[in-house]
């Protein structure tokens, strides 16, 4: 199914003409993809600093009000958060097979399993908005949006207030980020349907899959810093 057109070298200075997916700069398919893969492993680094600013400054204000963290923490719904992190660890292990299908050549077995993936992320989401819903619904909301002072003292109904923004920060962008990741995959799945990728030409899903793997990796982190610390 890989497709098999080819371009000129173009002033590249080989006799011979290269493959559509290697680009003319580069002496060699070796090449390209050390290229591509160095700069999605920064790319990576920079998400990473990204999502460690959130638990840097969840580490600070926990310390602050830890009673109100902890109590505000038991109002979150164990038996959602469980499920999305049992999802995400699936995805994590579909994506991979999807990889190693397409380093075989099975790419039909590859459109199966990023369809899995993507149907995964759309079943997290899901459950996310359901959890977000019912936060909305008791008003256990940042900011002056929370109203649920009920459930907390005067001066642990401060904390809980803190601890619903970071709630609603980091998972919030932590959806965004499966959004992308599956939107990504979702057209890497068209490609490969197309026979654009194959064993001589993986690294784009590689690519892909690494991304979705950070956004596993990062609920990894918030399922028990958020749920059950």
């Amino acid at each position: 199914m890989s497709s098999s057109k080819a371009e000129p070298a173009g002033g590249h200075g080989h006799g011979h003409a290269l493959p559509w997916y290697q680009a003319h700069h580069f002496d060699s398919m070796e090449v390209q993809n050390h290229a591509v893969r160095l700069g999605m492993w920064l790319f990576l680094g920079t998400e990473v600093l990204l999502f460690a600013g959130l638990f840097l400054g969840y580490t600070v204000y926990r310390w602050l009000y830890h009673q109100s963290f902890h109590e505000a923490s038991r109002l979150l719904s164990l038996p959602l958060g469980t499920i999305n992190t049992i999802i995400l660890i699936t995805s994590s292990f579909t994506v991979a097979l999807g990889y190693h299908a397409i380093k075989v050549g099975k790419q039909k077995a590859c459109v199966g399993y990023l369809a899995f993936t993507i149907a995964c992320a759309g079943a997290f989401l899901v459950i996310k908005f359901f959890e977000y819903k019912h936060k909305f619904e008791v008003g256990e909301l940042p900011g002056r949006f929370f109203t649920a002072y009920h459930d907390f003292s005067p001066l642990g109904a401060k904390g809980a207030n803190l601890y619903y923004a970071i709630y609603f920060l980091a998972t919030g962008l932590h959806a965004f980020h499966v959004i992308v990741g599956a939107s990504i995959l979702a057209w890497l799945m068209v490609r490969v349907h197309k026979g654009k990728y194959g064993p001589h030409h993986y690294v784009p899903v590689e690519l892909g899959a690494l991304y979705w793997h950070l956004v596993d990796l990062v609920w990894i982190f918030l399922f028990p810093l958020l749920y059950l610390i």
